[in-house]
């Protein structure tokens, strides 16, 4: 029997015109009704929502199908905008199910493919016709699900309790559903006339499944006749293991990333199922040579890399059964060659975006994979705030067991989540001992930064402040830029105190953060005669998930790798940040090489000196548009991209003396290392950096001539002078109060010194 329209005679027949002007089918007709009263405005920041769950999920909506979103947001009619952004999403529904005014629910099946594939998971969508204009969750219900799932965090619900089956009922529960509810989808319906929500099926076996899909909004709100579930025939596709064989430059067996999609774009392994060492919240996975993937029949583009020194391979295969696929990784340089180790500073194993507990998170052989897949040489894995009294436990005060000399993997801390983070984050490298004397938990450690700094530069640690652009946001882009920020954040703010205190903090970081946020600071402390280092960090998964190194900082080591000479080559400023994709080695001005000694030129008159850098970079030949035109206060916030010249494969190598640019070459992109040479003129007293902005940067070597210190200038002076008073408004209310004297005599302290700077400044 035809069931009748819901709609009045007139717009029924309006809405089938408009059926046969989109090219519908009878089926697509009959599943793609429009209710009256259904706004735009809210069911286009609906479908935005699901387009970016889906693409989240490793399942992203058809290039036509995000066409046709686009293009119907964009009509004056918004009836006709209604339909058409309906049309787009039934395609992928699986169930619809209709909510009566008096809130009973009865399904019917969609229009999408009910297929699964073997030991993975598939998504769907749910078409929710919300008469009743019910906010309660929508719940998915089924005999041949392991689980009844209700919605919660990540779709995981409570399961049913805890029963003997039989073998038959065992055999019968082959699948897994559940209603995903993790941002950007909501635990609830919004009361919206049509609202769409995402299902997850996971299949245990293979071939042809009958599943029952029962849905609910509450007890009670079946539909009399028991129309509220459907039978849904699923053929689920077979999975076969692919072994993957990864060989690296020199035909070692080695760990890469592997980005796998299909010709619609899925994800695999499937994203929101995954469990360590396979993160949900990247792309990609991680496999070393002789290791495992599962992957259905079909056809594959496939993304081999591992880290920025190696060059991507994109390959397309077919898959009929099990296969094995061998991978020659090609290095487009090695900095270690020349005896500089790339290393990420900034690592946590949890919090952020680790998994359901990220107070746990996972485990050292869970971060491994990591760090191999990206060819860090040194991987600071830091313990912090919330997950401090479990992730403490792998610290020891040495490299981790896993460490091989080819790569180090240190657990050390960083100080956040700690009463001082107000404050601004540290990060303590080369620690002794993780806890501060007289605490017993991290609610009782000091509520500003200075005494943790000294009490870790007691063990010897080399100590530094993170992520260093937040809460010192300023509108001008120019380097140095006279801009006083709020100091209002957790990144390098009573830094500017901090540097006025001999042997306090050894760095700023840089590389997560928009570079003039962090370089503005820095390059007025180097102004005001300071010589803090700079290094290179991720802050990974919080500030990006993406993956570990996306910043690094390249330290020179002689003889064999250590953890202890990295850092200590950080603290003299033997380094150089960079995004991997640009480098700058063996900085030399006037024969002098940063981070030698104390990294200071003696001059005994003004006069122009001789500058030199080994400086490669590598760009693929087409620009990436994303980046480029990207905001510097968008990520990626350091890329070589960004540095591009016009439409060529080139980039600017610059000098820069005092924090301006002083001289500038061109650097063909194309991976080979080349030998810079510059004429400085040096009239006075001055630090001397390069950089590829924003992608690279040196540390500096410090020029002092007829023995004057550098003072290069007032107004940097000056500006350090009001961030001192302006950080003070911004802390001192969070500071104990035995604790306030001290800090308010440290804060005075630093004025007094600049005020001196001042003076002492032509």
């Amino acid at each position: 029997m035809q069931r009748p329209s819901v709609f009045p005679a007139p717009l029924a027949a309006v809405l089938a015109v408009l059926a046969v002007s989109l090219g519908l089918s009878a089926q697509e007709q009959a599943h793609t009704p429009a209710p009256l009263g259904v706004p735009l405005q809210p069911l286009a920041v609906q479908a935005r929502r699901i387009e970016t769950a889906l693409a989240y999920l490793g399942e992203p909506l058809s290039t036509t199908d995000r066409d046709e979103v686009n293009d119907a947001v964009a009509l004056q009619n918004e009836a006709e905008a209604v339909a058409r952004i309906q049309a787009a999403l039934d395609r992928r529904v699986l169930a619809t199910v209709h909510i009566n005014p008096e809130s009973r629910v009865k399904v019917e099946q969609g229009l999408a493919r009910p297929e699964l594939v073997q030991g993975g998971t598939r998504i769907f969508l749910v078409k929710v016709l919300n008469d009743a204009g019910v906010t309660a969750p929508l719940v998915v219900q089924s005999a041949n699900s392991g689980r009844v799932f209700v919605p919660s965090h990540g779709g995981v619900g409570d399961p049913e309790p805890r029963m003997t089956l039989t073998e038959a009922q065992v055999r019968d529960r082959w699948a897994e559903m559940s209603i995903y509810t993790d941002p950007p989808m909501r635990p609830r319906l919004s009361g919206l006339a049509v609202e769409y929500v995402i299902l997850q099926i996971y299949s245990r076996d293979v071939g042809q499944r009958t599943a029952s899909l029962a849905f609910n909004v509450g007890q009670g709100t079946q539909d009399i006749g028991f129309r509220n579930d459907v039978d849904v025939l699923f053929t689920i596709v077979p999975s076969h293991p692919v072994r993957v064989r990864v060989l690296d430059e020199a035909g070692k067996p080695a760990t890469a990333a592997f980005l796998i999609q299909d010709d619609v774009k899925r994800l695999y392994p499937n994203v929101s199922k995954r469990l360590a060492p396979d993160f949900y919240f990247q792309p990609q996975v991680y496999r070393s040579d002789g290791d495992t993937i599962n992957l259905p029949d079909g056809s594959f583009t496939l993304t081999v890399s591992r880290g920025p020194e190696y060059v991507p391979e994109v390959r397309h295969v077919a898959l009929a059964g099990p296969q094995e696929w061998l991978f020659h990784l090609v290095r487009w340089i090695d900095p270690s060659r020349y005896g500089w180790y790339g290393g990420d500073h900034h690592i946590h194993s949890a919090g952020c975006s680790h998994y359901e507990n990220p107070t746990e998170g996972v485990l050292p052989k869970d971060m491994w994979p990591q760090i191999t897949g990206e060819a860090l040489r040194v991987a600071s894995v830091l313990t912090w705030g919330p997950s401090y009294y479990f992730q403490k436990q792998f610290f020891s005060g040495a490299d981790h067991p896993m460490s091989t000399a080819a790569t180090l993997m240190h657990y050390d801390l960083e100080v956040s989540g700690f009463p001082s983070s107000h404050a601004g984050h540290l990060v303590l490298l080369g620690l002794k001992d993780q806890d501060y004397p007289g605490t017993s938990r991290i609610e009782d450690w000091p509520t500003w930064t200075m005494p943790v700094l000294r009490w870790a530069r007691g063990q010897n640690a080399v100590v530094g402040f993170a992520h260093s652009g937040w809460g010192l946001e300023v509108r001008s882009r120019e380097l140095p830029n006279y801009d006083l920020p709020a100091f209002d954040g957790i990144g390098a703010n009573e830094f500017i105190v901090d540097v006025t205190h001999p042997d306090t903090v050894d760095f700023i970081s840089a590389g997560d953060t928009p570079y003039v946020w962090e370089l503005n600071i820095w390059y007025h402390i180097l102004n005001a005669g300071f010589r803090t280092r700079i290094s290179g960090e991720t802050d990974f998964p919080c500030i990006t998930d993406d993956r570990v190194g996306q910043a690094r900082s390249y330290a020179k080591v002689d003889g064999a790798l250590t953890y202890r000479k990295w850092i200590d080559a950080v603290r003299a400023g033997r380094n150089y940040v960079s995004d991997g994709k640009s480098h700058l080695m063996d900085l030399t001005v006037g024969g002098v090489e940063a981070g030698a000694g104390d990294s200071e030129l003696r001059l005994g008159a003004p006069g122009t000196i001789k500058v030199t850098v080994m400086a490669a970079a590598n760009l693929e030949s087409t620009p990436v548009e994303s980046i480029r035109q990207a905001r510097y206060d968008e990520k990626p916030y350091w890329d070589l991209e960004r540095a591009r010249i016009g439409n060529t494969r080139e980039v600017p190598v610059e000098i820069v003396v005092n924090g301006a640019v002083v001289s500038t070459q061109k650097l063909l992109a194309d991976g080979t290392l080349r030998k810079l040479t510059f004429d400085v003129p040096l009239v006075r007293s001055s630090w001397i950096a390069a950089r590829i902005l924003p992608s690279s940067h040196t540390n500096p070597v410090f020029a002092v001539i007829g023995g004057k210190p550098i003072r290069a200038s007032r107004q940097s002076a000056q500006w350090c002078l009001n961030a001192v008073n302006q950080c003070w408004t911004q802390k001192a209310a969070k500071i104990k109060a035995g604790e306030i004297d001290a800090a308010r005599a440290a804060y005075d302290h630093a004025g007094d010194v600049y005020r001196q700077r001042i003076t002492e400044t032509d």
